[in-house]
């Protein structure tokens, strides 16, 4: 089971993650939606296609675009659609 955690609180847990480059991709089914609110920032990965990211607000700190992920992902990243992946400080336990 991989969890995932910021400022002291579980936001993503589940034993059906993907991992790519060394990031663990997360279901978003498993993510703690009440912690998550959306970012209006994106990047571009030359394999993977554009990343939408997600900020946390967790007892009134923010880390802003902690989460990314990669909605419509190239034929090579297929696996990891619908899946969400941190950095940023968060902390994952495989």
């Amino acid at each position: 089971m991989a969890r995932a955690t910021w400022n002291g609180k579980v936001i993503a847990e589940s034993d059906q993650t993907e991992e790519v480059e060394g990031n663990v991709y997360f279901p978003e089914s498993s993510l703690k939606r009440e912690y998550f609110r959306p970012s209006s920032t994106t990047s571009t990965c030359p394999w993977k296609g554009q990343a939408r990211y997600m900020s946390l607000l967790i007892d009134g700190q923010d880390n802003p675009d902690a989460a990314w992920y990669y909605p419509d992902p190239k034929p090579a990243a297929r696996k990891i659609k619908g899946h969400v992946a941190f950095w940023r400080g968060v902390e994952i336990e495989k």
